[in-house]
C-alpha cells in the first residue's frame, strides 16, 4: 500500500509533552467500526471497565524501559575524541546491544565510544564490533549482564521520543512517568505507551468487574519511533523486538477464548507479540524470540478481540496497525475527531478503545 495513504496534519498542541495526572484521568476516544467511519464515543480512561464484560482478559505488557541513551565521545588512535550519543534498541548477548548512533557517518568498527554519567562519575565503554545501515552499530561492552545492568543505570539518560525530545530536556519526573506500574522485566527503551494510563485504582476496578489481568513481555525498541521512509509499505523493514509468552499466560488466554471471553490487548506491543505466537487457527502457544511482524490493513488478526492504544504519528507503522484493526477510513475519521477535539497525542497523550472489524 501507498505510506501517503496513512498521512495527516498534527498541530503542535495536540503534542502532549506531560501525561495526565492522575493517569486514568486521561481521554479514552471509543471507536466501533459499524460503518465506514465508525461510531466514536469520547469517555476517560476510568470508564473502561464499563466497556468490558466479566469474563474479557486484557493483556499488559510488563516490559521495563532502561536508561537506554546513552552521551559520550568517539576515540580513535591518532584522532581527536568526537561528540557521539548512541540510544540501545536490541540486546543480543549479555555485553551485545544493537544501538542507533549519531552521527552515524563518523563511526568505524573499532572504535572506542566512552559514556559518561551527566555528573562525571561513572563511565562505561564499548567498542564498535559492526556498523551497519542507518546509523545502526553493533556495541560490544566493557561489562556483562548485571554489571552492565548496573552501569547503564547510572549512565544512561530516559530516552524519550523525539517529539517530546526536541521540545524538552528530561527531567527526574520522566523516570516514573514513562514506567507503567507494573513493569518489570528491564529490557526496553520505549514505554509501553497505552499501559501508562493505568492507575492501581483502576487495576483494582477491573479486578472487581471480573476482568482478568494477564502479562507478557516483548521489549520495545528505539525502531518504534523511526519513520517510514518507503513509499510503499512493502518496502519497509521492521526492526526486530524480543519478546515472551509464557506457557502459562498462553493457557490462560486460550482459556479466556473458548469459554467466549474477549482478547483485549493494552497497546500495540502486546497486540504484535500476540499475533506472533498465534496459530493459524487461532491458538496462541507459548513464544520466545525476535518478531518483526508488521501489521498492515489486510492483515487477518486471529488473537486480539479489541485494542487500547496511544494516538500515534503520521505515516507510522503504528497508525498502520490501527488502520488494518478498525478499518483505515475508520481510523481517519477517529483520528479527525481527535484532533479537532483536542485529544493529545503520542507518548504521553490520550487513548482511544478499539473493536476490530471483522
Amino acid at each position: 500500500m501507498r505510506v501517503d495513504l496513512f498521512d495527516f496534519d498534527l498541530p503542535d498542541e495536540n503534542i502532549a509533552l506531560r501525561p495526565a495526572n492522575p493517569r486514568d484521568s486521561a481521554r479514552l476516544l471509543l471507536v466501533r467500526p459499524d460503518r465506514d467511519e465508525g461510531v466514536l464515543e469520547d469517555h476517560v480512561v476510568s470508564d473502561l471497565p464499563s466497556f468490558l464484560r466479566p469474563g474479557d482478559a486484557l493483556v499488559f505488557n510488563d516490559t521495563r524501559v532502561i536508561p537506554a541513551q546513552l552521551e559520550g565521545f568517539r576515540h580513535r588512535a591518532g584522532g581527536e575524541a568526537v561528540a557521539v550519543s548512541a540510544t540501545l534498541h536490541l540486546r543480543k548477548a549479555d555485553n551485545i546491544w544493537h544501538a542507533f548512533a549519531r552521527p552515524g557517518k563518523r563511526i568505524k568498527p573499532g572504535d572506542r565510544l566512552r559514556f559518561t554519567a551527566p555528573d562525571g562519575s561513572a563511565v562505561l565503554e564499548a567498542d564498535v564490533a559492526e556498523k551497519r545501515e542507518g546509523g545502526e552499530v553493533v556495541l560490544s561492552f566493557n561489562a556483562r549482564g548485571a554489571a552492565l545492568d548496573e552501569a547503564l543505570m547510572r549512565v544512561g539518560h530516559v530516552p524519550l521520543p523525539p517529539y517530546i525530545a526536541s521540545k524538552r530536556a528530561e527531567d527526574g519526573k520522566d523516570r516514573d512517568d514513562y514506567q507503567t506500574v507494573y513493569a518489570r522485566e528491564n529490557g526496553a527503551v520505549a514505554a509501553p505507551t497505552a499501559g501508562l494510563h493505568f492507575t492501581p485504582r483502576l487495576l483494582q476496578a477491573l479486578k472487581e468487574a471480573g476482568v482478568e489481568q494477564h502479562f507478557v513481555t516483548l521489549h520495545v525498541g528505539a525502531g518504534t519511533f523511526l519513520p517510514v521512509k518507503a513509499d510503499d509499505t512493502d518496502d519497509h523493514t521492521m526492526h526486530f523486538e524480543r519478546g515472551i509468552v509464557t506457557p502459562e499466560t498462553a493457557e490462560a488466554l486460550n482459556a479466556v477464548k473458548a469459554r467466549g471471553g474477549r482478547i483485549v490487548s493494552v497497546g500495540t506491543t502486546s497486540l504484535r507479540l500476540l499475533e506472533s505466537a498465534v496459530t493459524d487457527d487461532g491458538e496462541i502457544g507459548a513464544w520466545e524470540g525476535e518478531t518483526g511482524i508488521f501489521i498492515t490493513p489486510g492483515y487477518s488478526f486471529r488473537a486480539v478481540d479489541m485494542l487500547m492504544t496511544n494516538f500515534h504519528l503520521p505515516k507510522s507503522t503504528l497508525f498502520m496497525l490501527v488502520s488494518a484493526f478498525c478499518g483505515l477510513e475508520t481510523m481517519r475519521a477517529a483520528y479527525a475527531h481527535a484532533i479537532e477535539t483536542g485529544y493529545r497525542f503520542y507518548s504521553y497523550g490520550d487513548s482511544s478503545l478499539l473493536f476490530r472489524k471483522d
